[in-house]
């Protein structure tokens, strides 16, 4: 004990360093989303598994004066802090879409091709397993790509996957997103409260009205959020899509353009220079004046939507996802009839569903795409390379088990289902491994292949600040304008 009082940073090479480390990996929050999920396995299936079922029924009140929320801790995850997950998918839907892989119909058609296919087919092999039986209604449990351990996977695989194909399973995985929050909204929304969707709608107005003035702080938004949440969470339509909607109303423009601000924090910089006197330790008023200018000139040169998003994802993947995971994820086997649960109409029909669905639905309609003329080969890629990530597709983790608590109430159903799931994703992941890891990555797969696109920019890590075209006069500090549809 004495050794390590001496040494202050014993704690922090031994404990704190390798912590920072693994927050840095970009695979990490797929790690730690595996971890959680076998830990969940684990419990679940121990001699104190009943514990962790009851820990889950938690009964958890929040008041306000005379209003009310209260719920069991389960549901405070999958309705209230998986909100929190689907604002972060609808942030990265609304970036992509205006300066992403999904802002041109050209760099758009591919991803949006594949995920469509990739949602199709898992559907379809899914209902034709589950015809005119109680399980039918979970047809969309199949249909999403979990980003986070997709995106792992090709991550640890480092240069045997080109940049380009990282990009397109980055895209798919955000359109499969946005598919999942429309199936969501439209096919598992149960009895409405037409009173509260209502008052959910004039939240929603209040909130485009503030866009639409220009307030560009947070906690407006966050403040008019809570409350369209909680009309959605009496509505009968589920929660989360408060989230999306939210995230569609957060201001994407920016207050300084990108050379304004070189030429701002250039001159702040000088004048900092010239405040500052030899072998000053402590920070004068007028050089605390200067640095608060230069923390105002970064904030104007990046919108809040990146803002928010640079700030939540952290939370999300390091805390949200996991502890989803480690709720949702815990199934039985122990004292289960195995044979029965994987004979299942629910259990087959996922695992056909997300492995065999999702590698062709993806693969056929990426390849008619191009065959048509309307999408081009990612630069540098063979098909088999493509075949790999499209496997990849099949990993439904996060989004899958979320829609899977939507359509069943049963608990035998729902177990099925959770297996399916943890099955077809092992299966896949692994799959694709050995297809990228085994195949070539220098043969281009057309004579003339597309431009390498830009760096994804994913929940496990989002770009820094938004691109942005040259501005045609370095001093210029106008606002740009946010297309009308954004706020709509």
């Amino acid at each position: 004990m004495h050794a390590t009082q001496a040494n202050p940073g014993f704690l922090k090479r031994v404990f704190v360093q390798p912590v920072q480390r693994f927050i840095q990996m970009e695979a990490s929050g797929g790690i730690l989303l595996l971890l959680c999920a076998v830990a969940a396995i684990i419990w679940a299936n121990s001699p104190f598994a009943a514990a962790y079922f009851h820990l889950w029924e938690t009964h958890i009140a929040i008041e306000l004066g005379h209003s009310m929320v209260s719920m069991h801790l389960m549901h405070w995850i999958n309705d209230g802090l998986m909100a929190i997950f689907f604002f972060m998918v609808g942030l990265e839907i609304k970036r992509e879409m205006l300066s992403g892989e999904l802002a041109s119909p050209k760099k758009a058609a591919l991803p949006i091709a594949g995920a469509i296919g990739g949602m199709i087919v898992p559907a379809v092999l899914y209902a034709a397993f589950n015809a005119g039986t109680a399980s039918a209604g979970g047809w969309g449990i199949p249909m999403a790509t979990d980003i986070a351990f997709a995106l792992g996977v090709v991550i640890l695989l480092g240069k045997r996957v080109p940049l380009a194909l990282k990009v397109f399973l980055t895209a798919l995985a955000i359109v499969d997103d946005l598919g999942a929050v429309l199936v969501i909204a439209f096919f598992y929304t149960s009895d409405l409260n037409f009173i509260s969707l209502g008052i959910g709608a004039a939240f929603l107005v209040a909130l485009i009205a503030i866009n639409r003035m220009g307030v560009r702080r947070p906690a407006p938004y966050v403040m008019l959020g809570i409350g369209l949440w909680v009309a959605f969470l009496q509505s009968g339509v589920h929660a989360t899509i408060s989230g999306v909607l939210l995230a569609l109303t957060i201001p994407a423009s920016r207050k300084m353009g990108a050379y304004a601000f070189m030429a701002v924090s250039r001159d702040l910089a000088y004048k900092y220079m010239g405040l500052t006197e030899p072998n000053q330790r402590d920070l004068k008023h007028d050089q605390a004046h200067v640095v608060h200018e230069i923390e105002h000139a970064c904030k104007d040169v990046s919108s809040p939507l990146v803002r928010m998003e640079h700030a939540l994802h952290g939370w999300v993947n390091f805390l949200i996802m996991p502890l989803f995971a480690f709720a949702n994820a815990g199934v039985r086997f122990v004292g289960t009839d195995i044979t029965a649960a994987l004979t299942s109409h629910v259990t087959i029909g996922v695992i056909v569903g997300l492995f065999v669905g999702k590698q062709i639905g993806v693969s056929l309609f990426s390849w008619l795409s191009i065959r048509l003329g309307l999408a081009e080969m990612p630069s540098g890629t063979t098909w088999r390379q493509f075949y790999g990530v499209s496997l990849l597709a099949g990993i439904g983790f996060t989004m899958s088990l979320f829609v899977s608590n939507l359509a069943f109430t049963e608990a035998a159903m729902l177990d099925s289902a959770k297996m399916g799931i943890l099955l077809a994703s092992t299966i896949a992941g692994v799959a694709g491994w050995i297809a990228l890891s085994r195949s070539a990555a220098t043969a281009p797969a057309l004579d003339a292949p597309a431009a390498v696109p830009a760096a994804p920019k994913t929940r496990t890590q989002p770009a820094p600040v938004e691109s942005a075209a040259p501005a045609p006069a370095p001093a210029q500090v106008a606002t740009e304008k946010e297309p009308s549809y954004v706020n709509a």
